[in-house]
């Protein structure tokens, strides 16, 4: 009967996950898919847990999103070395407020999450999505190996052989 709980869980929140990533194509819809039944199945997440903690994981996912999104436009706006050191030092602070911005999210929300699971779980949550995130780069690299054979590059070069 627990096993039956759990399928039904990975099922929902399997379907929740396909369809919050609907536009964005069949890859992400796999990978999301994955992401959501890792975190489930290492989580040990009761039907009452699961319905509290999906919704608060999104809206955590959703607001990581924004932040890493304002961290990437600002490192790719960033001035280059030839502006004034006066520059420098507004956007260096401007990138450690968002880092800043960064953690801030991570304690409110780990406050969230302790709310609906164990500390223990809590704990597994963030070992799990790390490792999902190494797993994800480790697939990458290994598809871009396959599809660079033969291109020269730089020596020492990541990716070319």
């Amino acid at each position: 009967m627990k096993n039956q709980v759990k399928i039904a869980v990975l099922v929902v929140a399997i379907s929740f996950g396909a369809m919050a990533q609907k536009n964005n194509g069949a890859m992400n819809e796999k990978i999301e898919a994955a992401r959501i039944g890792m975190i489930t199945n290492r989580l040990n997440l009761t039907p009452e847990q699961a319905t509290a903690f999906w919704p608060v994981y999104n809206e955590y996912e959703d607001k990581k999103t924004e932040v890493k999104k304002g961290l990437r436009v600002h490192l790719s706006e960033s001035r280059s070395l030839a502006s004034t050191d006066d520059k420098i030092k507004v956007e260096l602070n401007d990138m450690m407020a968002l880092r800043q911005k960064e953690i801030d999210l991570d304690k409110e929300y780990m406050q969230k999450f302790l709310k609906v699971l164990q500390p223990r779980q809590v704990s597994e949550l963030y070992k799990t999505e790390q490792q999902f995130k190494q797993m994800l780069l480790r697939r990458l690299e290994q598809r871009q190996e396959k599809g660079e054979k033969g291109m020269k590059g730089p020596k020492g070069a990541k990716g070319f052989k």
